[in-house]
């Protein structure tokens, strides 16, 4: 578990000199909170691992065992990838970077932890993973409901996705992982034709269609995959998905996932 830490925070300071390229005071103000939040979680994270060799003499982070711990690690996850309601960073420190930064912040960043939440889960309360999923639906569906910052939407897009992801962990953790490399794909896909039209905001989208429009058709198509309108791929997780849910006898659940979809695939229609 030291290890894991020592990588996470490795990873954070790694990425703190690409958000402060641009010497503007949000660039600077988006570095400061991100890290704040990431060395917070990190330190969350050495506690829990330490109160479980406390309480049980494993420091290995596979193998956390005591509820505490585990519930501790997984929130202080959650703060890393910024997983409801442990969000709120996120859109602010997502909107005052680049696109590139935003990026590899949207993507890779994301991954360190996601492979310990992944170890961790099988031990982990499934009701805690299913509120945290259904939260992080919630609050990202609504969250971008009246943005018209693109990076700001993506950061609740990004929101939303986690939820989905965290939501069927503890039953079939393939899924998420065919989620995360979907969501990755398409949010590369994103954020690079944003680069190319030099887009930032909704209303600067509407003026690409003039200037190259096989880029808006292609930023366009990517859009609703994101929001995972059915004959696209995004659609696909999100249906293997409730389709476990429904297995899992957890009708309502997969009822409140698949209404926060219809939340998001409304901004990303618009």
């Amino acid at each position: 578990s030291i290890l894991a830490w020592m990588g996470l925070e490795i990873s954070t300071m790694a990425i703190i000199p690409l958000m402060t390229q641009q010497h503007h005071p949000r660039a600077e103000e988006a570095a400061t909170k991100y890290f704040l939040t990431q060395a917070t979680a990190a330190a969350m994270i050495l506690f829990a691992s330490l109160t479980n060799a406390w309480l049980t003499g494993e420091w290995n982070i596979s193998q956390i065992s005591h509820p505490l711990s585990v519930t501790l690690t997984i929130l202080a996850l959650a703060l890393k990838i910024g997983l409801a309601p442990m969000h709120f960073w996120l859109p602010e420190v997502l909107q005052g970077l680049n696109l590139t930064t935003g990026l590899i912040l949207s993507t890779w960043q994301k991954l360190a932890p996601f492979a310990l939440i992944y170890q961790i889960a099988p031990n982990t309360n499934q009701t805690l993973l299913i509120t945290l999923g259904i939260m992080s639906a919630l609050i990202g569906g609504w969250g971008g409901l009246n943005q018209t910052q693109l990076r700001k939407i993506l950061a609740y897009s990004s929101i939303a996705h986690l939820g989905w992801m965290i939501i069927i962990l503890h039953f079939l953790p393939n899924l998420t992982l065919l989620n995360l490399t979907l969501y990755i794909l398409m949010t590369s896909t994103m954020f690079l034709s944003f680069k190319l039209s030099m887009a930032t905001k909704v209303n600067s989208l509407a003026t690409t269609w003039s200037k190259t429009p096989p880029l808006a058709a292609l930023t366009m198509l990517s859009l609703l995959s994101l929001g995972g309108l059915p004959p696209l791929t995004g659609f696909m997780p999100k249906w293997l998905i409730l389709q476990e849910l429904t297995k899992q006898n957890l009708p309502i659940t997969a009822t409140i996932m698949a209404m926060t979809a219809l939340l998001s695939l409304f901004f990303y229609l618009r």
